[in-house]
């Protein structure tokens, strides 16, 4: 397969995370939020990323679109999330081409395919001295890697709702003005990431800006029968999952619940759009969980 990316196969000897140990608490608001912790660190790169918990967060809505819908508890593993977007200088790090049509280094990654972004997060897993996780034949996904993967839908919401277990996205967001970059404050471009507030995590442009790709193959009706803990998507189908909205979407489309998909582009076939990026998350190892999480929270089985 053709492919515009080159997969790094001399790996580095490096520490795999060096952490900042600033550790920050959210801040519980009403009373559909849960008091959490979470860690900011920082890749071997020099790539802003947070720890967060393992833990449960109410999934879903049923006052929207019906892909939506149901409602459920879902169970999420520690993992590690890309505080901002992939932006443009991790490609220029990685000596990697930049396809994005809004330059900046410091503005996200974009006309971006699936396939692309999972190679990519290849590259980095080989450059920070990590097991990928893709097959780069058939891009599947080996979550016991300890490498860096796209999020899957779960982990992206359970990032994004930060704490919210309620279903306050019945609607649009009243404060999405000061957290995306969104049709309705756009210049009709993207931003550099950070430009707007982060959310309770500390993760920016969780909404807006670009919308992300998630590791999921999507199915409109894969709630309804989805596994409570750590779901991962249906196994078959021909889209995969994108989040968060755009600088192009309206606020109907940034809400965390809100789901997107599209054709992924494996067979390179498919037409890229400069409102799809993506973040990388990674699992964490018993030792780093010891390390930056010590005893915050236990492991879900």
């Amino acid at each position: 397969m053709k492919t515009r990316y080159r997969v790094l196969r001399t790996a580095t000897i490096i520490i795999l995370l060096s952490c900042s140990w600033s550790c920050q608490r959210t801040q519980p608001s009403g009373e559909n939020r849960q008091e959490l912790h979470t860690l900011e660190v920082v890749s071997s790169l020099g790539i802003p990323m947070v720890v967060l918990p393992a833990g449960e967060f109410t999934m879903g809505s049923t006052n929207n679109d019906a892909d939506e819908a149901p409602v459920r508890t879902v169970i999420i593993n520690n993992f590690v999330i890309d505080k901002y977007e992939f932006t443009q200088d991790i490609l220029a790090k990685l000596q990697e081409p930049d396809p994005s049509h809004f330059k900046d280094p410091r503005r996200p990654v974009e006309q971006i395919r699936w396939s692309e972004a999972a190679l990519l997060c290849n590259v980095r897993s080989h450059a920070e001295g990590l097991e990928p996780c893709y097959n780069e034949l058939t891009f599947a996904c080996n979550f016991d890697a300890n490498g860096y993967r796209l999020p899957t839908e779960a982990e992206w919401e359970f990032a994004a709702r930060a704490g919210d277990h309620g279903d306050a996205t019945a609607g649009p967001n009243p404060k999405l003005t000061s957290v995306a970059c969104y049709a309705g404050n756009s210049t009709k471009q993207t931003e550099p990431v950070g430009s707007r507030r982060a959310n309770a995590f500390g993760l920016h442009d969780m909404l807006g800006n670009v919308a992300e790709w998630c590791q999921d193959i999507y199915a409109a009706d894969y709630y309804a029968s989805a596994p409570d803990s750590n779901p991962r998507g249906p196994t078959e189908g021909d889209k995969r999952v994108l989040r968060g909205g755009s600088w192009k979407s309206s606020p109907e489309s940034c809400r965390v619940t809100a789901r997107m998909s599209d054709n992924p582009g494996i067979d390179d076939a498919c037409f890229t759009r400069d409102t799809y990026g993506f973040r990388c998350v990674r699992k964490l190892t018993e030792q780093e969980e010891k390390d930056y999480l010590g005893t915050v929270t236990e492991r879900p089985e």
